[in-house]
């Protein structure tokens, strides 16, 4: 770890020798003063993005009307979706944008029950996204309650229960806890817990609340050791470090593109599967851009080749572009660069957190060693609630909140500087020396 100093001139200091600096020029930045910690989950806008998204309105919208659709618009779900691949690890063919990434959860989990009849067990942590354990859930739901099939050697066409399924058992959802005060998971629960029974292992790679970053070559090859297949969830993670798909021989990925990948509000989600899956696997959801040949439209469903099948409905085309255009200056970075101003960052961070804030009642609530973590960090308090409201309402630093006591502070490489953070912990020490977070209720807002 490099040998820092509290000051704002180490601060400067640290932009000076910066490479990634000048990226910053390339993004939407209104307000000057503006403390932005909060790319890990809403990104700034690249400025080339509003040229983008006017000529898509203007030009392949208000001009071209449909005639868009065979200028480029089609192949956007697969040629945005290689892009992302390179950012992924992932060879060409295996990576696809489209709907959101609940929805991708829900086809991609489904898909590997649906390969994995025999087996009951379904592995993740209480680490992992609420929604997506709420995704697991209604799986685990309708699977207990249907009486029809999903997919499998031949597709039905009348729906109609035809001969029981050993896909029709009842699953069971086991959910690793914490290791050290809802930091790190139990690894040892969690290997413990991957059976020959274990159908999927899904976990986040990045966690949302400590930013706890999983070894995902070990977590994947002790599952397929037991004849598990892997689903990650990259959201807190695609974009913010370097991800090796291909070589860690995962099955099956997800993950969103409005955090680091800067791809604005609701922007398209991504999914991957492994070429080796891709023509067992059938998702649960037949929508027309999924079908063999759509504009033949046939009355019975063919699934398209490939990973093509995992797609359902029509692309929004318009935040489709927006995205694709945000991902420029990541691809043009590259990964490693960001990764290691990334590091910088959250030990930086943290340095500041024992050195600023621990004297004021902080504790650091994510794992101090940096191959541990993601590109973001939790600071606790427990009045850490009231504590981020005077901080976006008072000081213009915006963080986000997590329950119970989490100030959640996100490191965004491409926009964001060491100056950046040294003022924000600074802002947070006068909100607490001046007490500025007693007058805020304890009752919380909708959105924290």
């Amino acid at each position: 770890m490099t040998n820092f100093s509290p000051s704002r001139d180490f601060a400067i200091q640290l932009d000076s020798q910066d490479s990634l600096a000048s990226y910053r020029d390339q993004f939407v930045v209104n307000e000057p003063d503006l403390i932005y910690l909060n790319g890990n989950s809403l990104g700034r806008m690249p400025k080339s993005v509003v040229e983008r998204m006017q000529k898509a309105v203007e030009e392949e919208w208000g001009t071209d009307l449909i005639r868009g659709w065979n200028k480029g618009w089609w192949e956007a779900p697969s040629r945005i979706g290689e892009k992302i691949a390179s950012l992924l690890g992932a060879a060409e063919g295996q990576v696809i944008v489209g709907d959101q990434t609940s929805i991708n959860l829900f086809k991609l989990a489904t898909a590997v029950l649906t390969l994995k009849p025999e087996k009951k067990r379904i592995i993740t942590d209480t680490f992992n996204f609420p929604s997506d354990l709420y995704i697991l859930q209604g799986i685990v739901k309708i699977l207990s309650y249907s009486g029809g099939r999903v997919g499998g050697d031949g597709l039905d066409t009348d729906y109609r229960p035809t001969r029981p399924s050993p896909l029709y058992r009842d699953h069971e959802i086991i959910r690793i806890g914490a290791q050290d005060d809802d930091i790190t998971p139990d690894l040892t629960a969690l290997e413990n817990a991957i059976n020959e029974d274990t159908a999927l292992v899904t976990l986040s790679h990045v966690t949302f609340k400590s930013g706890y970053l999983y070894d995902m070559a070990h977590i994947t090859e002790l599952a397929h050791r037991k004849g598990a297949l892997v689903l990650w969830d990259l959201s807190h993670s695609a974009g913010a470090l370097p991800i090796e798909l291909d070589k860690c021989n995962v099955d099956f990925a997800i993950g969103c593109t409005y955090k680091y990948l800067n791809g604005g509000p609701g922007a398209p989600a991504f999914l991957y599967v492994n070429k080796s899956l891709q023509n067992d696997a059938t998702s649960p959801i037949w929508g027309w851009w999924g079908q063999s040949n759509p504009f033949a439209f046939d009355l019975d469903y063919q699934p398209a080749p490939g990973v093509q099948r995992f797609l359902a409905g029509t692309a929004p085309m318009l935040s489709m572009l927006a995205m694709e255009e945000a991902l420029t200056p990541l691809i043009d970075a590259g990964m490693d660069s960001l990764r290691a101003k990334s590091i910088l960052m959250t030990d930086y961070a943290s340095y500041l957190t024992d050195h600023l804030l621990a004297p004021l009642g902080f504790s650091l609530g994510s794992p101090r060693d940096s191959a541990k973590r993601g590109s973001h960090i939790s600071i606790r308090h427990p009045d850490g609630y009231r504590i981020n409201r005077a901080m976006i309402e008072e000081m213009n630093v915006i963080p986000d909140f997590r329950a119970p006591d989490n100030i959640r502070l996100g490191f965004a490489p491409l926009y964001l500087s060491f100056a950046d953070i040294w003022e924000g912990f600074d802002r947070i020490r006068r909100v607490m020396e001046e007490k500025r977070y007693e007058k805020y209720p304890k009752q919380k807002l909708m959105v924290t």
